[in-house]
């Protein structure tokens, strides 16, 4: 059983860091392969820094009407596993050696024992939505979710090392790969504590704002830290020929010239070559522009919550979205 630490963030919402606890306390208990060591590690990783922001944010929407917390927390905590399990899925897809810092479940076990895990996690959503969901709309919409999520990562593949790939493209890719979620976890929210489908729909344009801002933030610390901070190697994405926002912003620039050559290496493309990469998107403004446009969304977003009722959790919901919009990791 793993030691259940909270991230550091949750320090400022002391109200909500019982539930959170709760949330991974049940993940834990609903997790039980038949063998101990991929078992161990799925929950190694589960327990190894993230931020638990699907989760939180549905369990704050789901304050906005008294409803049964046990049946919230269940319902966070289908969605952090839904969430886990799309990342050992990505890691396999990258190739991954590393994730927060530590070694990858396909680089421990392979990529077959990897799928077989991501899997079998895909199984834990449904059998805690199944237990505890209201009705067949949470499982429809965490159904249609993952055909999102799958369809974003489809798009991403097709773009591959496209050098002329659009805003739009990236922000298509975005949405399936990791706004979608966020959108689901706070209409789950809304919409299983019994507050409508008219509010819930207001909570999940508020999270697919919120989910775009967070991938693009996401997107720029590669522009900004070392392979030390972020746990993994610098602009691993682009040596995998994923393209995001500073980069095409850069692009367009006068700086294209000079990054053309290093990205037509693709995966040949050597660590200092990446390190100039970075460089040149840095004097080209394209982390700036990055910047603008996830604090356009992030305004989005609060401009949305402002609407909402007066209570706790609209207030929590506001200090932590602008929270995200200047955190460094």
């Amino acid at each position: 059983m793993q030691a259940t630490q909270l991230h550091p963030l949750w320090r400022d919402y002391p109200a909500l860091q019982p539930e959170l606890a709760q949330v991974m306390q049940l993940m834990d208990d609903n997790i039980n392969l038949s063998d101990p060591a991929i078992t161990e590690a799925i929950l190694a990783m589960i327990h190894s820094g993230g931020k638990l922001l699907r989760p939180a944010y549905c369990l704050l929407f789901s304050q906005f009407k008294a409803t049964d917390r046990q049946r919230m927390i269940a319902l966070a905590a289908s969605l952090e596993t839904l969430h886990t399990a799309t990342l050992i899925h990505d890691d396999i897809l990258d190739d991954a050696k590393l994730r927060r810092h530590q070694v990858s479940i396909q680089e421990q076990f392979g990529k077959d024992v990897a799928v077989y895990a991501g899997d079998y996690l895909f199984v834990v959503v449904f059998k805690i939505l199944a237990h505890y969901s209201s009705s067949f709309r949470s499982i429809q919409l965490n159904s249609e979710n993952m055909e999102k999520i799958l369809i974003g990562e489809i798009h991403q593949k097709d773009r591959h090392y496209l050098l002329d790939v659009t805003l739009d493209q990236y922000k298509e890719q975005i949405q399936g790969k990791t706004a979608e979620l966020f959108g689901l976890s706070c209409f789950l929210g809304a919409y299983e504590s019994g507050q409508g489908e008219l509010f819930a729909n207001k909570a999940r344009k508020i999270g697919i704002a919120i989910g775009m801002a967070f991938q693009i933030l996401d997107d720029i610390l590669d522009y900004q830290e070392t392979s030390h901070e972020i746990g993994k190697p610098i602009l691993e994405d682009v040596a995998e020929g994923v393209y995001t926002s500073p980069l095409i912003f850069a692009l367009q620039t006068e700086y294209r010239q000079q990054l053309l050559p290093l990205l037509r290496k693709q995966g040949q493309i050597t660590v200092a070559e990446r390190e100039q990469v970075q460089t040149l998107v840095r004097a080209a403004g394209g982390v700036e522009q990055a910047q603008q446009l996830a604090t356009a969304y992030t305004n989005t977003a609060l401009r949305l919550l402002k609407r909402l009722p007066k209570v706790p959790a609209q207030q929590m919901l506001t200090q932590l979205t602008q929270q995200l919009l200047y955190r460094h990791n």
